[in-house]
């Protein structure tokens, strides 16, 4: 599998035209900081906010950038801010093809870890040659601007066939699991965390959160919950002790593939635990 940065499972997005916020944003337990040139930031503002960028001065998470789409005139801007600047990763707005992020290495003068952030029809199609282009550390989907693109509900129902296609094509290109796109609530953390779960059951490996509100529940979420947790520790333990190939647990025979499912589960609790 190929990787360049550990992927978060809650990157805080941070408009870059609040430096003030961007400490605040630091130490909310999110494992990344999104530094955001793109929506949250006016046209009008757009300069200041790649001037505050260079001097972020965040060093406790990962920083990413995310950058304004290669067809709007403030790409070519945005990446010539951040000559020098120290970043783990450049997150680009509606990315559709390899050249778009060959166009971010051109630029820089150097490879960087790259997340295509999934917006469109275009997106989509490309996906197979988007995620294996050079330095595509992990995809991100960009729920919002996508059904403004097809002219579609936001629902879950309505995505459902997008956000499979990026998981899919994730695996096939060697990357690790994605992370699905914001969920707009921020007083029902009950909401953010179903939306997780969900997530997490087609095989996502992360949220985008736009406030430190969503951050705790995202992580639950994504945290297989203590019985699943339980059982993972009972099939890895039997499957260790084991001559053959199937065991039995709890009533159940146990086969390989359900002996990786729960090797992959403990996984998950043990990236969750080094987060935490």
């Amino acid at each position: 599998m190929k990787s360049y940065i550990q992927p978060p499972i809650a990157p805080l997005f941070v408009p870059a035209s609040r430096p003030e916020r961007f400490g605040k944003a630091a130490s909310s337990g999110a494992d990344a900081v999104i530094l955001d040139l793109e929506d949250a930031v006016a046209p009008d503002l757009k300069d200041s906010a790649r001037k505050a960028i260079q001097s972020h001065g965040i060093t406790a998470v990962p920083v990413i950038v995310r950058v304004n789409a290669r067809s709007t005139p403030w790409f070519a801007d945005d990446l010539a801010a951040l000559s020098g600047v120290s970043v783990s990763a450049v997150m680009l707005a509606k990315a559709e093809n390899e050249t778009d992020i060959t166009a971010i290495h051109t630029s820089l003068g150097r490879d960087i870890p790259v997340i295509p952030l999934v917006e469109t029809a275009r997106g989509i199609a490309e996906l197979p040659s988007l995620l294996s282009a050079q330095r595509v550390s992990v995809a991100a989907f960009g729920s919002l601007d996508f059904s403004v693109d097809l002219g579609c509900s936001s629902s879950w129902e309505a995505l459902l066939l997008a956000r499979s296609e990026i998981v899919l094509r994730s695996r096939l290109a060697g990357l690790p699991s994605p992370l699905d796109g914001v969920t707009t609530f921020l007083d029902d953390p009950a909401v953010v965390e179903t939306e997780a779960r969900r997530a997490a059951d087609l095989g996502y490996g992360g949220k985008l959160a736009i406030h430190p509100t969503q951050i705790v529940p995202i992580r639950q979420g994504f945290l297989p919950d203590a019985q699943v947790r339980l059982w993972a520790e009972k099939v890895v333990a039997a499957a260790a002790g084991a001559a053959e190939g199937a065991v039995r647990v709890d009533g159940a025979m146990v086969d390989p593939p359900l002996v990786a499912k729960a090797q992959l589960i403990l996984a998950q609790v043990a990236k969750s635990q080094d987060y935490a």
